[in-house]
């Protein structure tokens, strides 16, 4: 029986972050102003350890999980993670393991994560030129090596590979086009992010986001466009595909069209908390439970059952209205997005 939140919403989809370490400083991300040389990232005792993380998956699966996308930071900077994909690719009733990641580190691991069982790979490329992704990025790093990383994922058999970019106004916004057109006629998918308020370090502001309707309009004055239907109920990204037949992209308008009412997914922050929304103010500590030996599966399958069911979020479509209240949220570094 699917365990369902207030609004009838079942638990499908599992998002674990494996580090708050990352080797970028993307500027609508992890700021380096903020995530400086002396900021304090976790210990890696406060991490959960691989058959931690593999234990409460295999608890989640009982409550109706079928979808893993594994997260950061940046994940591949966690030492050993095939380690970890091929624990998780052994869980009953886990259909398909993701990772989305910068790309930076894919040519090195791409054989062995599949090899491993990870089934699909999401890149995050923000510009094609680069001078903007190295603006973007805050450490001056190119976007070839990006480009190698996603060839890397398609020889290995991870195609399509599917290349998100967030859309900021003034950051990146020039780059909508040339994106497309670097992409069209290959067997990527490239999907365009609405600059989304996650945490409180990005300077969020309703005037910098690019809305998937300026974005649709943008690309099909280049390249014609029409909508095709979703892959499945609760798919983030609306999907199009070109009338000239070079090829599928998606959109992502989590600001402008929000999605809440069929979110399913809850996220596993590095060192244990469970959120059940990206824009969550605060996690539930599973860490402690996890780690103490009097508590079986099973009571932690109360706990995170209990957890779900009096779950109301829907921040998305909160924030349209005037009247909705500022909040703290965590980091997008902390949840993976």
């Amino acid at each position: 029986m699917a365990t369902e939140d207030v609004f009838h919403r079942p638990l499908q989809d599992l998002r674990i972050s494996v580090t708050d370490r990352c080797n970028f400083r993307c500027v609508y991300c992890m700021p380096k102003e903020i995530f400086g040389s002396d900021y304090p990232f976790l210990a890696r005792r406060e991490l959960l350890t691989f058959e931690e993380i593999t234990r409460l998956t295999r608890i989640f699966a009982g409550l109706g999980v079928r979808k893993l996308r594994i997260t950061g930071g940046e994940p591949l900077v966690r030492k050993d993670l095939p380690e970890l994909i091929e624990m998780l690719a052994s869980i009953d009733g886990i259909d398909d393991i993701t990772l989305t990641t910068n790309a930076s580190l894919l040519p090195q691991h791409a054989r062995d994560l599949v090899n491993a069982g990870l089934n699909r790979v999401t890149v995050s490329l923000d510009a094609i030129d680069d001078d903007v992704f190295k603006a973007v990025n805050d450490v001056n790093y190119p976007v070839g090596p990006v480009l190698e990383g996603i060839e890397a994922a398609s020889r290995a058999g991870l195609d399509p590979v599917k290349v998100n970019m967030v859309v900021k106004r003034g950051m990146n916004e020039g780059q909508i086009v040339p994106m497309a057109e670097y992409f069209r006629n290959t067997p990527h998918i490239l999907r365009y992010i609405e600059f989304m308020d996650v945490g409180n370090s990005n300077g969020w502001r309703l005037d910098d986001v690019v809305t998937a309707a300026q974005i649709r309009d943008e690309l099909n004055a280049v390249w014609p466009i029409e909508p095709l239907d979703p892959n499945y109920t609760g798919e983030v990204a609306s999907r199009y595909r070109y009338v000239d037949g070079a090829g599928e992209i998606g959109i992502i308008s989590s600001v402008s069209e929000p999605f809440c009412s069929t979110c399913t997914r809850a996220r596993l922050a590095s060192q244990g908390q469970l959120f059940t929304c990206l824009f969550a103010g605060h996690g539930h500590d599973l860490r402690t439970p996890l780690r103490d030996e009097t508590v079986d599966d099973e009571q932690l399958a109360d706990i995170i059952r209990g957890i779900w069911r009096q779950r109301e979020d829907r921040y998305s479509e909160q924030r349209t209205n005037e009247t909705a209240p500022l909040q703290w949220k965590v980091e997008m570094s902390h949840v993976g997005g």
